[in-house]
């Protein structure tokens, strides 16, 4: 995946991770979709890992075949469930500049993932997330869901103090090695992940990159809602208590640098994002 150019300047790269649970009937067209954008309109160096985390249909054999016809496309399968896990699993071992996740539904527009990952390419910001609460976003989605991620990301602010606009959108990315500082301080395994990641983030005064989405809502999505929603209180609840006892301070973090003058720089497309918002501690 690491690859020079002409000049023998190494070109920085970035892994996409599709975590997966049971998602044989939709996984080969997702996967397929996204491999030929990526072909055609991006242009670092990229692989797609399926992160298989304990399925029980046929979705590792469907992803074991995807590995075999598309070239950029590789599969990881874990024993466990967990979207949380699975991410953690792959980030962690991935040796991409840049790492990066999206839901196997493509709910949110692909067009948006160059914007994603250009400011953490270039240095100027650490983390990078997807927001369906932007003013410029085009969001289509029930009145339930909407309330529920409104009102969650409302707690977050009141609770953690959460300067990020939403947390739950699976659509996120991070510097490899700012994930590696942070990962052994990342608990949950599910869906709280995400906010424990930002939360972490935050805390220790890194940047984090918004862009606005266009997404639109999966019919067919396997969350629990309402094990979900609690699980999500008792996160809320343990990084409170680690924020007032100081354990969320990480001394490792690796801070941000300009990009070096052995990788190639950002083409002017990439820096295509609408109006981002960037914050930091």
């Amino acid at each position: 995946m690491n690859e020079t150019n002409a000049g023998g300047v190494r070109r920085r790269s970035v892994e996409i991770v599709v975590p997966v649970y049971n998602e044989a009937h939709v996984l080969a067209d997702s996967i397929g979709r996204l491999h030929a954008y990526l072909e055609e309109s991006f242009p670092f160096p990229f692989r797609i890992t399926i992160a298989d985390n304990a399925s029980t249909d046929a979705t590792w054999t469907v992803a074991t075949g995807l590995t075999l016809r598309l070239p950029h496309v590789h599969a990881r399968r874990l024993e466990q469930k967990g979207r949380g896990r699975a991410l953690k699993h792959v980030w962690s071992r991935s040796t991409a500049d840049v790492v990066a996740y999206m839901d196997v539904d493509l709910s949110t527009g692909l067009e948006g993932f160059l914007p994603l990952v250009a400011p953490l390419l270039s240095g100027h910001s650490d983390l990078a997330i997807g927001s369906r609460l932007h003013r410029q976003s085009a969001v289509v989605r029930g009145p339930k869901r909407e309330f529920i991620s409104r009102s969650y990301n409302l707690l977050l602010k009141a609770g953690l103090g959460a300067r990020f606009s939403d947390a739950q959108c699976g659509f996120k990315a991070v510097r490899t090695e700012v994930f590696r500082a942070l990962a052994p301080h990342i608990e949950d395994t599910a869906w709280f992940f995400d906010t424990e990641l930002l939360v972490l983030a935050q805390r220790n005064g890194l940047r984090v990159h918004e862009v606005p989405v266009d997404w639109v809502d999966d019919p067919d999505s396997r969350v629990d809602i309402v094990r979900t929603a609690v699980d999500d209180l008792k996160g809320m609840g343990r990084m409170f208590r680690a924020t007032v006892t100081g354990r969320t301070r990480i001394h490792a973090v690796p801070r941000r640098t300009t990009v070096p003058q052995n990788v190639t720089a950002l083409p002017t497309a990439a820096a295509t994002a609408v109006e981002p918002m960037e914050y930091a501690s």
